[in-house]
């Protein structure tokens, strides 16, 4: 795959190539299809049940489908990018792809969640499914990554 190394006053570089927007395509296809399915099979009924008199609670209609289709973007972006960047720094071990989806599952999700815990929007159940899932998202995005940047780097 072709790359372009750039590299910034400062010294550091990136590699910018077809291979970081092929992972970028395939996150975002594994992303939304993993936030789909934790959203519809696990929290939103969980959290319907959870918060009965809270009215319309996780609904879904145009706005909360355009908001997570808006979240799902940046999440894609976030988890792509910084993965990238850890690898091209660090080298793509697999101790590094476990940092990048841990460190991202705690800088997104956990922090999310423990807010909603604290704000008593979630309970704990939720939370004991929603994270390990949720981290399970970013590892397996974290690998994705690992595969288009060693790609990007054997050429």
């Amino acid at each position: 795959m072709s790359s372009v190394r750039t590299v910034s006053p400062q010294g550091a570089s990136f590699v910018f190539s077809r291979a970081f927007l092929f992972a970028l395509l395939a996150n975002t296809v594994w992303i939304n299809a993993s936030e789909v399915f934790r959203y519809f099979v696990f929290v939103m009924p969980m959290m319907r049940e959870a918060l009965p008199e809270v009215g319309n609670v996780a609904p879904m209609d145009f706005v909360v489908f355009a908001s997570w289709g808006v979240w799902d973007t940046i999440l894609v972006i976030v988890a792509t990018s910084s993965a990238w960047v850890m690898y091209d720094r660090f080298g793509p071990g697999f101790r590094i792809a476990l940092l990048a989806a841990t460190g991202l599952w705690l800088g997104i999700f956990a922090i999310l969640w423990l807010g909603l815990y604290n704000m008593n929007l979630a309970t704990l159940e939720i939370i004991l499914i929603a994270l390990p899932l949720a981290w399970l998202e970013m590892f397996v995005a974290a690998l994705i990554v690992r595969r288009f940047w060693r790609a990007s780097t054997a050429a």
